[in-house]
């Protein structure tokens, strides 16, 4: 199968099981979702959805949020992953908005980069769901997909980017981001996938991929201790 057919076909099965796929961090506007994303860093969008209640009432606004102290935002986000960085960061983000942008989030790949805490995945996100400009954020479910599916040959993040970028039309790039996400989740995890069971690898893995898994599953399958299936592309497995 060519790539273009395997993504169309991905496509179509990927908008059947999640036709209106919503963005999974909860926000209320520009700002609370960029302050969301910052946070998801190695940490599970649950954890950030249950500990963002609180700091959006103590800090609703860039404005409020840079008026902050490094240790009062540090107490509201302590149960995430990295969070002493992440304060230091979002204290940061907040005065820069406040100073370069008059409390806005700004609308751009390289203002958004900019700001501290903002990596290239962050500002995707921020460009897709709250400007609608067309982007492909990769975060590790897609990296691992996009491997798994032979779309990509899981080198590096800003290859499976680019790859995703010519394999789909950019027309549905936005809503396709957050279906791989929702599918990785809910389909295809990372650990002991049986490839077979898969609505998408099942048919989509390239040989080698079908070859390393099942040689992974088959002490499962023979009843001696389990090692994990081969679930990341290169990059990540180093």
């Amino acid at each position: 199968m060519k790539r273009a057919e395997k993504a169309a076909r991905i496509a179509e099965i990927l908008h059947g099981l999640y036709p209106e796929p919503a963005v999974p961090l909860d926000h209320t506007d520009h700002f609370t979702l960029l302050v969301a994303v910052v946070l998801s860093a190695q940490t599970t969008d649950k954890k950030v959805n249950e500990i963002t209640p609180a700091l959006f009432r103590a800090a609703p606004t860039p404005h409020a949020m840079a008026e902050r102290t490094e240790a009062e935002l540090l107490a509201l986000i302590r149960q995430v992953g990295l969070a002493p960085q992440k304060a230091r960061a979002l204290r940061g983000l907040a005065q820069q908005l406040v100073s370069l942008h008059g409390g806005t989030v700004p609308a751009s790949f390289e203002a958004l980069e900019a700001l501290p805490g903002v990596g290239h995945k962050t500002a995707s996100v921020v460009m897709a769901q709250a400007f609608g400009h067309p982007a492909f954020p990769v975060d590790t479910h897609i990296h691992r997909l996009a491997w798994r599916w032979g779309l990509s040959d899981g080198s590096r993040v800003e290859t499976t980017e680019a790859d995703l970028k010519r394999a789909f039309d950019a027309s549905i790039w936005n809503r396709l981001h957050l279906q791989i996400i929702y599918f990785g989740r809910e389909h295809c995890p990372a650990l002991r996938h049986d490839l077979s069971t898969c609505p998408i690898c099942a048919w989509a893995a390239p040989a080698k991929v079908r070859r390393e898994a099942s040689q992974a599953l088959a002490p499962v399958r023979a009843g001696r201790p389990r090692r994990p299936a081969p679930s990341k592309p290169p990059e990540e497995a180093r």
